[in-house]
């Protein structure tokens, strides 16, 4: 059932899905399953979907490509506000350009990396998400140093807040100790979970959203672990996340992408292959991602 709760004057709150795209055995995008999966993931309980992300392999993706996955999410929501596409790019008049894009086809927030060509210095990351914020279109930052070298720390979130670049952050690193610092320097930045496996520990802290990897493939029991979580609902919270914990890990393991599709294609939605260099999973670690997938459904999660 659609969530009736969700947050029009925020949309960027609530569970937003970094969507996996389906891709053909050729490798081609299918735009006709990526509208189906989206309008599947509203249904059951999510509130919007993050379009061009990492796990939507946006680096592999062509210009076209990548515009079009925007406007198809943008139809099959329903209402563009539900989407926040991801606009890294190595240059921020790029990263711009696609926020422009995100604009134009009426999405409601968009996800920006900081610069990840280089181990950029505070003001030019400063710089960076300024430029991007001039589209007028509401920016989450992603703080993910693992990937980009580059941490956007409490301190920095705040200076970035109070440039007004940004109204939240996903939040990655998975020192959940930092959502206490970020709610001291920044009272008003929006935190929103960013690692699956560290969604209790965040939303205990105040996280009001979260992009997540694994509703992708269990979206009701996600979404029912999520809303007890953030309303401090441990005796529904804590079980679930035992359940899903096995499963919910895998989102922040190298293989995330291919964890996910493979999770997806087990229970039958479009998850389909990836493009190189991700590589299908093999041996030990398909077998792994196999074991926790066909656990959760034992357990009951869909």
């Amino acid at each position: 059932m659609t969530n009736t709760t969700w947050n029009t004057a925020r949309p960027w709150r609530g569970i937003m899905v970094a969507t996996a795209l389906p891709l053909r055995d050729d490798l081609s995008v299918d735009y006709d399953a990526y509208a189906e999966h989206v309008r599947w993931l509203i249904a059951n309980g999510c509130d919007g979907v993050v379009p061009n992300g990492s796990l939507g392999e946006y680096q592999t993706l062509t210009d076209e490509e990548r515009a079009r996955v925007v406007r198809t999410a943008v139809e099959a929501a329903g209402d563009g506000a539900r989407v926040m596409p991801g606009v890294a790019a190595y240059g921020s008049a790029e990263a711009r350009h696609w926020a422009e894009q995100a604009a134009e086809a009426g999405c409601g927030s968009v996800l920006l990396l900081p610069p990840n060509a280089y181990r950029a210095e505070e003001s030019g990351v400063r710089a960076h998400y300024a430029e991007v914020a001039r589209t007028g279109v509401p920016v989450v930052a992603y703080n993910n140093p693992i990937d980009t070298k580059v941490d956007l720390t409490p301190g920095m979130l705040a200076r970035l807040h109070q440039d007004g670049s940004i109204v939240a952050v996903k939040e990655f690193t998975g020192d959940v100790r930092r959502a206490y610092e970020i709610a001291e320097l920044a009272p008003e930045l929006d935190l929103l979970i960013g690692a699956d496996d560290v969604l209790l520990e965040l939303a205990l802290a105040g996280a009001v959203g979260w992009i997540a990897g694994y509703p992708n493939a269990f979206p009701d029991g996600c979404a029912t672990l999520y809303h007890a979580a953030v309303a401090g609902d441990l005796g529904t919270a804590l079980p679930l996340y035992k359940s899903l914990h096995g499963l919910l890990r895998w989102d922040s393991k190298t293989e995330f992408v291919q964890a996910i599709k493979l999770s997806m294609d087990i229970v039958g939605r479009p998850g389909g292959p990836t493009r190189p260099p991700r590589l299908p999973l093999t041996g030990e670690t398909e077998a792994a991602v196999r074991a926790a997938t066909e656990k959760a459904v034992a357990d009951g999660h869909r």
